[in-house]
């Protein structure tokens, strides 16, 4: 039977997805990727793929799924399968730095970002950096990891130098620019089928738990985040939202292959938007769907049954 294969690694993750195929009857079946062999003899089944797989996936003790994936996409483009999030998405979905400099090919201004290699490295990079104050961050991430906003030089030798330091998985750290947002807010644009879907505003006032399923880690020690009732929404659905970087995004999105994806960015004091992250592993926030009206995952299963529809009536 021709299904849509969704390829991922982290089951939580995957629940609204597979309740929305279910109720659209979409014939599916789900590829966990942590682990297992690739016979280059055989051909892919027939279909259509969708890969949602995480650049944290080491933190959940998958440390090879990206790698894994990345050999599986190969497999499946070789022969000519319908690859939704190809092999470039998931190479810019595992490297901040690429990231970066693929957005700023279409105009999307990012944070400026030194990558260090080495805790000396690390330490001589924010000595030359221009900006005081500076966050680091993990180059192959999610979940915020590394994310810590420093003052001064002597908090982050402090931090380099201790037990508490985060090495990247990949070796890379990155020092970046530290945007100051005095509402206390970002914003992630989400796109189904590289087309702008909705934007969220996400509260970061009591730290940035920016992925709607995770929470990550800013400044020299930890933000606690829902420990007490907060006065406004940490998620919600910006209502008529437009921007100019709309367009650009969709430029970038179809340029490398990326289907789903949330694109996140933060502006400062003068409105000057920074763009600082692609994920490609896009969760939504059932809380602000729900006021708002919208389901990104029906949303998605409507656009893979689509698909689907296509690639039955080619092979027929």
């Amino acid at each position: 039977m021709t299904k849509a294969y969704i390829i991922h690694e982290n089951e939580s993750w995957i629940l609204p997805l597979r309740e929305a195929l279910e109720e659209m009857e979409v014939p599916h079946e789900f590829w966990h990727l942590d682990e297992g062999a690739l016979d280059l003899s055989q051909r892919p089944p027939q279909g259509i793929f969708y890969n949602r797989m995480s650049a944290s996936s080491h933190s959940r003790n998958h440390r090879y799924a990206p790698e894994y994936t990345s050999n599986v996409l190969a497999w499946l483009e070789h022969h000519g399968r319908t690859v939704l999030n190809t092999s470039r998405a998931l190479e810019l979905e595992v490297n901040k730095v690429k990231q970066y400099l693929e957005l700023q090919k279409f105009g999307i201004e990012t944070p400026a970002t030194i990558a260090a290699v080495g805790k000396k490295a690390i330490v001589e990079a924010a000595n030359n950096f221009p900006y005081r104050s500076f966050i680091t961050k993990h180059n192959r991430a999610g979940k915020g990891l590394g994310v810590y906003l420093f003052e001064s030089i002597d908090s982050l030798e402090t931090y380099v130098d201790s037990e508490a330091f985060e090495e990247s998985i990949d070796g890379v750290t990155l020092i970046q620019q530290y945007i100051r947002n005095e509402e206390h807010y970002i914003t992630r644009c989400e796109f189904i089928d590289g087309k702008f879907y909705y934007a969220v505003r996400v509260d970061t006032s009591e730290g940035f738990q920016l992925c709607p399923a995770d929470a990550c880690q800013i400044g020299d020690q930890y933000c606690p985040v829902g420990e007490e009732e907060q006065a406004r929404k940490k998620f919600e659905v910006i209502d008529g939202f437009n921007s100019p970087l709309i367009p650009k995004y969709e430029a970038f999105l179809a340029q490398n292959g990326i289907s789903f994806a949330g694109i996140e960015f933060i502006t400062d004091s003068t409105g000057r938007a920074y763009t600082y992250d692609v994920n490609t592993n896009t969760n939504y926030n059932p809380e602000a769907e729900s006021l708002a009206d919208v389901s990104g995952m029906k949303e998605i299963a409507r656009i893979l049954s689509d698909y689907l529809k296509r690639e039955i009536q080619l092979g027929s």
